[in-house]
């Protein structure tokens, strides 16, 4: 780690906002080069604040994925939104994501007239820019450089990697100067069992995406260290009905097993160790009514 007496080294927090689906986690794992957040086709899958940290040259960068920012409806998405913003407001710089595609959609311009009030440098990401043509992404950047006073504009494929060098690069020169906030070799603050919670919840996602609601979650019980090296995790599936517990548990509990076999080979090297996965599915009807799974997940729990 960095010693506080090496003053031309810089530390800093990067928010990654934008509307759900903009690539974010994508983003996010491209810039850290590592997997630190879950990546799924289901909107919505970031729900706590989730760290990411890159080292460019002498500056330290600690990036915060935010809750992709959307209509509120019930009171998870309100808690996720309500974190969103906070963790914005908290960042040394912002950094606003967005699907060229989608352009200045409904959940754009809801971003966008909220920005102003955030007194910290902004930057613009056009993301997805090899999905549209040329002339069409000069003028979005332009009419959003217009609607905000973004320091600079950025043109990316987060997927493919193009672009992300320069972002990096002006990212670290925005960051204060001062010591590192982590040790050189710690990817992720986010703990191990949240991170092997969230590779869980995206297998789940990856085979059931159709068939299940939104409104489940994993926690991750147990995490033991055994004698020979491995770990031996516990994890139970949340669900709110009986009948999705069959559906996550398939014919013969054949369904969960191959959700399992994924999640264990990624948490495996998360974890770099062998590792023994044990997933049980229980139904708790309105957990997502209970302040201590938001607590679990990071999040303040809305009242009212």
């Amino acid at each position: 780690m960095a010693s506080p007496e090496q003053t031309n080294t810089k530390a800093g927090f990067v928010a990654l906002i934008g509307a759900p689906n903009a690539g974010k986690s994508t983003l996010l794992n491209s810039l850290v080069g590592s997997k630190v957040s879950i990546v799924s086709r289901k909107v919505q899958t970031t729900r706590a604040l989730v760290r990411g940290i890159a080292i460019e040259g002498e500056a330290q960068m600690v990036f915060v994925d935010t809750p992709g920012i959307f209509k509120p409806k019930r009171r998870l998405d309100r808690a996720m939104v309500t974190s969103a913003w906070g963790g914005a407001a908290d960042a040394d710089v912002v950094a606003l994501l967005l699907d060229v595609r989608k352009g200045i959609d409904e959940e754009a311009e809801a971003i966008l007239g909220k920005l102003p009030e955030l007194n910290r440098p902004k930057i613009l990401i056009l993301n997805k820019i090899d999905l549209i043509e040329r002339s069409k992404l000069l003028e979005l950047a332009q009419t959003l450089n217009e609607k905000v006073a973004f320091a600079h504009t950025f043109m990316i494929s987060a997927l493919k990697g193009d672009g992300l060098a320069a972002l990096r690069r002006q990212l670290a020169e925005m960051m204060p100067e001062g010591p590192w906030l982590y040790p050189e070799d710690q990817i992720s603050d986010a703990p191990l069992r949240m991170l092997a919670a969230e590779i869980t919840r995206e297998k789940i996602y990856e085979r059931l995406h159709e068939e299940l609601p939104y409104q489940s979650t994993v926690e991750t019980d147990q995490w033991q260290q055994r004698p020979d090296g491995s770990v031996r995790i516990e994890q139970t599936v949340f669900v709110e009905r009986d009948s999705q517990r069959k559906i996550v548990l398939g014919k013969g509990g054949q369904t969960i097993k191959a959700i399992g076999q994924a999640a264990r080979k990624e948490i495996a090297e998360i974890a770099e160790a062998p590792v023994h996965l044990f997933i049980f599915v229980k139904v708790r009807e309105n957990w997502s009514d209970d302040p201590e799974r938001y607590r679990e997940m990071g999040l303040e729990f809305p009242r009212g």
